[in-house]
């Protein structure tokens, strides 16, 4: 594949690769074709997820060993559309405040298993985002879900995704688990 330039996230977690993917992208010209190499397996429905959010295409993904290789070619101005935010969002403090008030939420965590498995907020459900579309009959459409993730990005696009599906109670966490100060379980 003919790629117009190689943009290297290896080793960089979310929000990292999405940001200098953005920062790359508006340098680019219409049609041209990024390559964003990372490491973070959490990156793939990261990219993909924030290409359909911008309108921009994304191509693909190639594993080469621990590298993740993905593809994304730059959109028109007439096909890219501003990045969208859900616009339902709950601070951790806020967040934390429901869970000790014992009420009826539930807490999505979209991160990778093995962030997971190190620091999670108990009770939390984990459906990587990469795999929520595929398992969105796990949940329920009534109850209040509050959506978390690393930094507060994946979980924007999970709410996103789930509000499409016709959850009608969705909030995103945020700043989400690198600023999580309440209660944990490994």
């Amino acid at each position: 594949m003919k790629v117009d330039q190689i943009i290297d996230c290896k080793g960089l977690a979310c929000p990292m690769p999405i940001v200098r993917t953005k920062k790359a992208m508006d340098q680019l010209e219409a049609g041209q074709v990024i390559e964003v190499q990372a490491t973070d397996k959490g990156s793939l429905a990261d990219i993909q997820g924030w290409a359909k959010n911008t309108g921009h295409f994304y191509l693909g993904t190639v594993e080469e060993g621990d590298v993740l290789k993905h593809y994304v070619r730059k959109a028109s101005a007439a096909e890219t559309r501003e990045e969208n935010k859900h616009p339902h969002a709950i601070s951790n403090d806020e967040l934390e405040k429901k869970l000790a008030d014992n009420e009826k939420i539930t807490v999505l965590d979209v991160r990778e298993p093995a962030e997971y498995a190190f620091k999670r907020i108990a009770g939390a459900i984990s459906i990587p985002l990469g795999e929520l579309e595929g398992r969105i009959q796990e949940l329920k459409q009534e109850e209040d879900i509050y959506v978390v993730c690393r930094t507060g990005n994946r979980s924007d696009l999970a709410c996103q995704l789930l509000t499409e599906k016709g959850f009608k109670q969705v909030k995103n966490v945020e700043p989400g688990m690198t600023s999580w100060t309440g209660p944990t379980e490994k």
